[in-house]
């Protein structure tokens, strides 16, 4: 259900969860109780989002000159992620006398320049 603020004369700018077919009525202040027009201030917050959506989108919004601390980018590495915790096996390499490299595993075909 979406939240949506409204602007009471008196008491100032709040926010109440609303469906979305009553968007537009005015709201009660929770203060004075007052009839109060809906105001656009910020975009519409939906609670209803699933948590991934949620979190998916706050990455997105991270500013590009506020990097992730040390801290954070070791809590969200767990043990065994596929991103650093596996290492490439190190490549099988022959040379020769004359000091041509050869990887008999990858394509024998192939001629080393």
């Amino acid at each position: 259900m979406p939240v949506y603020e409204y602007l009471c004369n008196v008491c100032g700018p709040f926010t109440d969860m609303r469906p979305m077919a009553e968007c537009d009525d005015p709201q009660d202040c929770p203060r004075c109780e007052t009839a109060s027009p809906r105001v656009i201030l910020t975009a519409p917050a939906f609670f209803c989002m699933p948590a991934d959506k949620r979190k998916a989108i706050a990455t997105n919004e991270r500013s590009v000159h506020a990097p992730k601390t040390l801290a954070e980018y070791k809590a969200s590495h767990r043990p065994g992620c596929g991103c650093c915790s596996s290492k490439k096996p190190a490549r099988l390499m022959t040379k020769t006398k004359g000091g041509a490299k050869g990887f008999p595993t990858a394509r024998p075909w192939m001629i080393s320049h």
